[in-house]
């Protein structure tokens, strides 16, 4: 991802979806999608070595979600995030993606163990999990903030 991905990112993290199931990220404009992009995007490469990807269709480059590996405070080991625009929802696009990050983070990252998590309700994002390989761990994971999620271990 990069700096000109932020009218993309803009219009991924204020879909219903992304704020139903991921949250709201205070994005109101491309132009805080463009900070969002360098304060956390760019910020986890240049620290962690790893962040979130654009996904795009390999047929036209058209951007259609996003999805790679986050670093939270409060798992032990990195998390496994992905969305896609709802438009593409179903075709299997999100596990395809996913199992490239997993493939990613084993052969050229040297990760060994994944997290995933989930809201309680997404289960769709659920069955791309499993379909990765990740199985459920706790299904009533309490965040320091007082989040309830599905956790998912690889």
């Amino acid at each position: 991802m990069t700096l000109d991905d932020a009218g993309f990112l803009f219009r991924q993290l204020t879909q219903p979806s992304w704020l139903q199931y991921i949250g709201d990220r205070g994005v109101t404009s491309p132009e805080d999608a463009r900070r969002y992009i360098e304060s956390k995007t760019l910020e986890q490469y240049r620290t962690l070595g790893y962040g979130m990807n654009l996904v795009q269709l390999r047929s036209t480059g058209e951007p259609i979600g996003v999805c790679g590996l986050v670093r939270r405070e409060y798992l032990p080991h990195p998390d496994l995030g992905f969305a896609l625009l709802e438009d593409y929802w179903g075709r299997g696009y999100a596990a395809e993606a996913a199992a490239a990050v997993v493939e990613h983070a084993r052969r050229v990252l040297g990760i060994r163990h994944l997290m995933a998590i989930t809201t309680t309700t997404n289960d769709r994002s659920g069955r791309v999990l499993a379909r990765t390989g990740f199985r459920l761990e706790n299904d009533a994971y309490l965040t320091p903030a007082g989040e309830i999620l599905k956790l998912y271990l690889l």
